[in-house]
């Protein structure tokens, strides 16, 4: 049996784009993003989408000085992601840890 690889490019346009919308819905809104490459971890508020790329208003990450910048991370690296929302569990801030 033949595999039909145009539907497979469907569902990865429909995944790209519902992760695209969840960011979009988050704008102002604190994300926790995990990235397979450094600097590995962003904590910080949602700026805006552009495109497949997120700008995050970074206030931690792994390296101070990397910290209180705009990151401009491309969907496809991001591994794991939270977006706070009202009424569901605040990010914690990593000296509290």
């Amino acid at each position: 049996m033949a595999l039909d690889f145009s539907q497979v490019t469907d569902v990865n346009e429909i995944h790209d784009q519902a992760i695209i919308q969840h960011f979009k819905n988050g704008i102002n809104h604190k994300a926790l993003v995990l990235s397979p490459s450094y600097p590995y971890i962003f904590i910080g508020i949602i700026k805006k989408v552009l495109g497949d790329t997120v700008e995050i208003d970074v206030e931690t990450t792994h390296f101070a000085q990397l910290e209180n910048r705009k990151w401009y991370i491309h969907i496809h690296n991001i591994e794991v992601f939270y977006i706070e929302r009202p009424g569901a569990p605040k990010i914690p801030k990593l000296d509290d840890l």
